[in-house]
């Protein structure tokens, strides 16, 4: 019988998220709920499996790790993109990748829980009433400011609706956008450096790629308003972290609400964990039941698709496009 593993389920509730006796007799079953910091203690763990389900890009599976997991027929990994994965690796070694949906609302809702929380000052609001202590500062409001969205795609345009609602202006930039997507929209394209400089807050939802890791460093930083605040959800290498914290200590932006880091988990000892103007989510912005459901009913068809022998959902490049658009416009919820 195959054996599978799901693992990094940190917490707990993979297993009742999906109808996984449905595969009672083809494959045993383990789940794993830590986290494995290096290749060695990685491949300890799964090198006896046939079956790996992987929690978006939890796990980085690289040429080296995949050589030293010489059971692995199927790898399974949630979401529609993912750069942890080597695929010239897995088409070299036989080993099929098969992804999943996304319910693409999830994201920029936390984004804008970020938004809220920082430009409203909740979070600071509640620890003082917690103390003992009633009003401190008065906080910003959002109607007549301007957001600044870097990536216009389905995360971004969930942000500009909502922006809309929020009677902002808003501002747009990729290195693909064009001034007439932008506009189709409803917002304008800028340059980069002008978006940093107009923008009160600038949210980041970006695919990490070469052209974007350390998109935002020191120079870039600078060009914000002391007024502005920062907002990444997508992954922490876009923005350069020790740039950010310089900015963040020397009040050079007001402020920055965090859900992605350069390490994951993040390190208990990390200066983020002390700063007083960050709001940090521990990268729960596609994490709801709605999409723990798509994500493990899916991985779940995937396999039963394999031992089948007419696989589905297969992957072969990080990241399609036309296959995140078709895949988001197909899910059903429960």
């Amino acid at each position: 019988m195959l054996r599978a593993a799901v693992i990094n389920d940190y917490m707990r509730i993979v297993r009742h998220v999906a109808d996984w006796s449905r595969l009672d007799g083809k494959a045993e079953l383990t789940f794993f709920h830590d986290h494995l910091d290096t290749e060695e203690a990685v491949t300890q763990r799964l090198a006896p499996f046939d079956i790996i389900v992987s929690e978006r890009e939890r796990t980085r599976f690289t040429a080296s790790l995949l050589e030293r997991l010489p059971q692995l027929k199927l790898l399974c990994v949630t979401g529609t993109d993912n750069w942890a994965v080597d695929f010239e690796a897995t088409q070299r070694m036989g080993i099929t990748v098969c992804n999943t949906a996304s319910v693409m609302a999830a994201m920029p809702e936390l984004a804008w829980g970020l938004i809220l929380s920082l430009t409203r000052g909740i979070v600071r609001d509640d620890r003082a009433i917690r103390a003992g202590r009633w009003q401190t500062r008065p906080s910003m409001s959002l109607q007549g400011k301007t957001l600044g969205i870097l990536g216009l795609g389905i995360a971004g345009q969930r942000m500009l609706e909502i922006a809309r609602a929020m009677r902002m202006d808003t501002v747009a930039w990729s290195h693909h956008l064009t001034a007439e997507r932008a506009a189709e929209c409803g917002t304008r394209r800028l340059p980069l450096d002008e978006l940093l400089t107009v923008s009160d807050i600038v949210t980041t939802q970006l695919v990490l790629s070469d052209r974007t890791r350390g998109l935002l460093g020191d120079r870039e930083l600078r060009l914000m308003k002391p007024s502005a605040f920062l907002i990444n959800t997508s992954r922490g290498p876009i923005v350069q972290e020790e740039a950010l914290l310089a900015a963040l200590r020397e009040g050079r932006i007001a402020g920055a609400g965090l859900d992605v880091y350069d390490i994951e988990p993040l390190p208990l000892q990390h200066p983020f964990r002390s700063l007083d103007n960050v709001v940090l989510t521990p990268h729960t912005g596609y994490i709801t039941d709605e999409q723990f459901h798509v994500f493990y009913g899916q991985s779940l068809e995937n396999i039963l698709a394999f031992v089948e022998g007419s696989p589905i959902r297969v992957m072969t490049a990080p990241y399609s496009l036309q296959a995140k658009q078709r895949m988001v416009d197909s899910v059903h919820l429960p």
